[in-house]
């Protein structure tokens, strides 16, 4: 099979998985706020689904390192999201809701860690492997695109889970690739050891963010009277950027990828400052786009640092499972302070843990 046609498979296979995604995960708050009155179960009903991928996806992208396979788990992640998406469909209460945002965690951790790597493997060219993942931010924009224009908040959730059958279906011809098992013991110690810098600058900026998306769009709704599809257009500017500047990783932007991780570490705290100062919705997509270039930049860095330099799709599991434990821990937070204070307390707790990894982020050896 030629090359150009394996990336265009992979490319749609990783739009596929990011639409079903994103079409729910934007809207998850303003969901669980028709099924609770409680802020603080926002927030754990948004934290399930992360708190549910954090222990999936290292066991499966240990194993997936483990049998040098990667497909088997892709295909395995895609069945189990379109159920367990699906199902989402009938939950009428909170505690229905919660558990089968847990079920979908645990499918998408299957196979997050094992698309990465089967990317990274499959590029000849390491350089435009950017451009393929970029599929990735593609995938969020035209799932939260796709959102604003249904504008139905229980519909959305079959129109996931037919966004993952139909990446089920590319998968069928995607080659198996099989790659060198790693039977190494203890690598997840040794990774988290030797990059704990890393790892730790990536969860204190993360958990910043998870807050304030946590409460981003009830803010926009009801402070500023935003509709769904004005909210999908503030989220659109995050992920067009995203994606532009992902694919200029693969021929323009020629910069060291641990460097690449400390900008978009650095930047973030700028959107939050921004968002303080915001009185009505659109004033928010200047700063959505910033946060998508920053997401790009520490994304894009990170995992190519790692998978140039340890078991690929172990050590992204680990980068993946610490974004998923700060959205646990971001929700909770931002519950607890939306509840006792007022929503712009979210936006000051951001700016400091952010400022606080930034500064851990540069004792990361270049």
């Amino acid at each position: 099979m030629q090359q150009i046609s394996i990336n265009n498979l992979v490319r749609s296979t990783t739009f596929f998985q990011h639409a079903g995604i994103a079409i729910i995960f934007i809207f998850m708050p303003i969901i669980a706020r028709g099924v609770t009155d409680s802020l603080f179960e926002v927030g754990i009903i948004v934290a399930s689904f992360s708190f549910a991928q954090i222990l999936s996806e290292i066991y499966f992208g240990r194993i997936s390192d483990r049998k040098g396979t990667r497909l088997l788990f892709i295909r395995a992640g895609f069945v189990g999201c379109a159920i367990t998406f699906g199902l989402q469909y009938l939950a009428t209460d909170a505690l229905f809701l919660m558990l089968a945002r847990l079920g979908a965690g645990v499918a998408s951790g299957i196979m997050i860690p094992a698309m990465i790597a089967y990317t990274y493997e499959t590029g000849k060219e390491k350089a435009k492997v950017a451009s393929v993942i970029s599929f990735h931010a593609l995938g969020w924009l035209v799932g939260i695109v796709a959102a604003g224009i249904v504008n139905d908040e229980r519909l959305i959730f079959l129109i996931s889970a037919g966004f993952f059958l139909a990446g089920l279906a590319v998968t069928t011809r995607l080659p198996n690739i099989v790659s060198k098992k790693e039977l190494e013991p203890g690598t997840i110690k040794k990774i988290i050891s030797k990059n704990r810098f890393l790892f730790l600058s990536l969860l204190m900026r993360h958990i910043g963010s998870a807050a304030v998306w946590t409460i981003l769009p009830i803010m926009l709704m009801e402070q500023m009277g935003a509709q769904l599809y004005e909210i999908s257009i503030v989220y659109v500017a995050n992920t067009l950027t995203s994606f532009v500047i992902m694919n200029l990783m693969a021929s323009r932007i020629k910069i060291r990828n641990i460097t690449k991780f400390k900008i978009g570490i650095g930047l973030t705290a700028f959107v939050f400052i921004g968002l303080m100062l915001i009185t009505e919705w659109w004033m928010a997509i200047p700063f959505m786009a910033l946060v998508g270039a920053t997401w790009a930049f520490l994304f894009i860095g990170g995992n190519f640092y790692l998978m140039e330099n340890y078991p690929k799709s172990t050590s992204t599991s680990i980068f993946s499972s610490t974004l998923s434990i700060a959205t646990v821990i971001g929700p909770v937070i931002a519950g607890a302070l939306a509840f006792y204070f007022e929503y712009v307390s979210v936006m000051y707790f951001a700016i400091a843990i952010i400022i606080c990894g930034f500064f851990i982020s540069l004792k990361i050896k270049e």
